[in-house]
């Protein structure tokens, strides 16, 4: 199937003022329906054919670290797949990130196919801004599996209000970041919310600075999920303050320096409310 032949993804998906109160009070919120069963069908086969064909990972789950072990991690796929920039660049979705967030516009991060193998281990307890040098608490990552998940396939569970305590320090996806930031949890008291069963098409959105984690998949069944990051148009980069940041300005950001706008050839316009 040709990118021209997938559904357009361009009809908007009402939010209601409650859900974006829940979203900014709790830092994540569960959508049913962000994409259809039929739109499903259609990308699924598109956006799984490129995430195996760009897939590098080629070790046994056994002799991978803990972030290994976690899922496949396949980056940027709208840049290299034309079918799948359809999916990414969908102004639907965008749509939902600036209402969740309350900015009139939102460009595109990355994209991540995050398939969770038969078998494979738990995702360590972390936030994703750790990870990008963008200057704003305006950044939300949809994350919308591709297959019906039931509750042993590796739902993600998100610490509700904790992306308040902003940047938590330089603790990327670990076996420490697992122990600091649970033992944290619940040393605080934070509630916490995860979905017993999701459709293919139902998403969920949370900040950059959520603590949030995802239990292995223990079924017999691949965790197919796409997953796509938006953030505020008009926002500076950041400091690459810790190394991944660095790595990220360099792949994710490529010309821009700190305190230019967040601009690059990578991270177009998706979605302006005028």
């Amino acid at each position: 199937m040709t990118s021209n032949q997938l559904p357009a993804l361009d009809t908007l998906y009402p939010i209601k003022p409650e859900q974006i109160h829940s979203y900014q009070e709790n830092g994540h919120i569960l959508l049913r329906e962000v994409a259809s069963a039929e739109e499903v069908a259609a990308f699924r086969p598109v956006i799984s054919g490129a995430a195996m064909a760009f897939n590098t990972e080629k070790r046994a789950l056994a002799d991978r670290s803990t972030y290994g072990k976690a899922f496949l991690q396949i980056t940027n796929l709208w840049a290299r797949d034309e079918a799948v920039k359809r999916f990414t660049l969908a102004r639907r979705f965008a749509q939902i990130a600036a209402d969740l967030m309350g900015v009139e516009g939102v460009r595109i991060y990355h994209d991540q196919a995050l398939y969770k193998e038969a078998g494979g281990g738990f995702t360590p307890w972390h936030q994703d801004q750790h990870y990008w040098p963008l200057d704003t608490n305006n950044t939300v990552t949809m994350w919308m599996p591709l297959v019906d998940l039931q509750a042993d396939m590796g739902i993600m569970q998100f610490a509700s209000g904790s992306h308040k305590i902003g940047y938590l320090g330089d603790l990327p996806i670990s076996d420490e970041s697992e122990t600091k930031i649970s033992q944290y949890v619940q040393e605080n008291g934070y509630s916490m919310t995860q979905a017993t069963a999701m459709k293919a098409g139902d998403a969920t959105f949370h900040s950059g600075w959520t603590l949030h984690s995802a239990p292995g998949n223990k079924s017999d069944t691949m965790r197919e999920v796409m997953t796509v990051i938006y953030f505020a148009d008009g926002v500076k980069v950041a400091a690459a303050d810790n190394p991944n940041r660095e790595q990220d300005l360099a792949h994710w950001l490529p010309g821009c320096q700190p305190g230019d706008e967040a601009a690059s050839e990578l991270n177009p316009l998706v979605y302006k409310r005028s």
